[in-house]
């Protein structure tokens, strides 16, 4: 399957993961007053993950208090998804796991091959996806994204945060919506 790039101001692809503790997420459900912020992570495999998400989970009441509603995804399977939020404290985070490598296509995601063991000890799968952040306003368009090839340098949360003050603030369009060059 080929990656396509999501197009700001479009609807983006429904998505349905199952959670950590049971249940299901699925975008079409939310309900979010400003966004649904989409984060997706490497896996339990990522040390740089495990720091990144920690800063989420302390920055979440924030997110919250803006009308931001979180879920944090990958592509592990219960098993792992269970261990990190559990090795990594992330109790306070709505975590899904078992994104597909299909469904991460669709979002305009890498994906990577297993290389072995990383420096935190923990076996790369096969396959898995690599991060991905995503705005997404309730009318199920997308606001602002970012796909990476590599676990360093994402945006920070309070980054974030303060962009999302400045857009409900200015009510500030999405941009990188034109498509048609030819205008």
């Amino acid at each position: 399957m080929t990656q396509t790039p999501l197009v700001p101001r479009q609807v983006v692809p429904d998505l349905t993961v199952p959670l950590v503790g049971g249940g299901h997420w699925t975008l079409a459900d939310q309900t979010p007053d400003q966004f649904t912020l989409i984060v997706v992570y490497r896996g339990l495999h990522c040390p740089i993950c495990s720091n990144y998400l920690a800063d989420l989970s302390r920055k979440i009441d924030d997110f919250d208090s803006r009308g931001v509603k979180v879920l944090v995804v990958s592509s592990d399977a219960e098993e792992r998804a269970v261990q990190a939020q559990e090795k990594w404290g992330l109790n306070h985070l709505t975590l899904g796991y078992g994104l597909s490598l299909e469904s991460a296509r669709q979002w305009g995601l890498y994906v990577s091959s297993g290389r072995g063991k990383t420096s935190a000890g923990v076996e790369e799968p096969s396959l898995f996806v690599e991060p991905g952040l995503f705005v997404i306003r309730p009318d199920q368009t997308l606001y602002f994204a970012t796909v990476q090839t590599m676990p360093f340098a994402r945006p920070s949360f309070g980054d974030i945060l303060k962009a999302i003050d400045f857009v409900i603030a200015k009510d500030y369009p999405a941009r990188g919506e034109v498509t048609d060059l030819s205008l």
